[in-house]
């Protein structure tokens, strides 16, 4: 049976307010999808626009100066399978970053998967997915897998396949394992499947840093 992740999240920022802040990019979600496509006339829109800039000033008051940390992969292993949770604000996969993809981490070991249906904000070619959107989703779909496997580390280079078009307001599911382990060099692979059917596949090189490393260049950023 397919694990997936947990809702708990262990980033500092969103102690005391975690449901609140799911709540807010609930909002901006759903107004990122509005706003993609609405044909809102001119006053309605520089109305809105205004409203929005109010709400702005009112968050950028709360910012800290440095801000926090995005990612938690450098922390110990503390029985955490939330990934998801690790990456609380990621680009990608983040709970709490609005622009974040659609997409649902779960682990079934050896292999990583990503479920989960864009829709239009998501939008490449007319009906379908966008392939840099893709294309991003197999990296972290890949530092899933690699994260199951204990060799978490940096892309060196990820290339994908495109075979068939990849639908808007399909299911999707992404699947990826590592491949092959040479040292700290690290192979993964990956598809995604509509229907049951592969659109795209990836492979990805990847470099293997153990726990202390991360935990050294997470410091630097800090």
């Amino acid at each position: 049976m397919p694990v997936t992740n947990t809702p708990e999240s262990p980033h500092p920022a969103l102690e005391g307010r975690e449901d609140e802040s799911a709540a807010l990019m609930a909002a901006v979600r759903r107004l990122i999808a509005a706003a993609t496509a609405t044909t809102a006339p001119a006053d309605a829109t520089l109305a809105a626009a205004r409203e929005l800039e109010s709400v702005a000033d009112a968050l950028e008051r709360h910012v800290p100066d440095p801000p926090l940390p995005k990612t938690l992969l450098h922390l110990a292993d503390d029985g955490r399978a939330d990934f998801a949770g690790r990456l609380s604000y990621d680009v990608v996969i983040g709970r709490h970053n609005p622009m974040a993809l659609p997409l649902e981490v779960a682990f079934e070991p050896p292999k990583a998967l990503l479920r989960g249906t864009f829709t239009r904000p998501y939008e490449g070619p007319p009906g379908c997915v966008h392939g840099a959107v893709i294309a991003g989703a197999f990296d972290i779909l890949c530092a899933a897998a690699n994260f199951v496997a204990g060799a978490t580390g940096p892309t060196a280079r990820l290339e994908i396949v495109y075979r068939r078009p990849t639908l808007l307001g399909e299911p999707c599911l992404f699947e990826g394992e590592v491949e092959a382990r040479e040292g700290r060099r690290v192979r993964t692979v990956g598809r995604l499947l509509q229907r049951g059917r592969v659109t795209v596949e990836a492979t990805g090189d990847f470099v293997h840093l153990d726990r202390e490393t991360i935990a050294r260049m997470a410091a630097q950023m800090e």
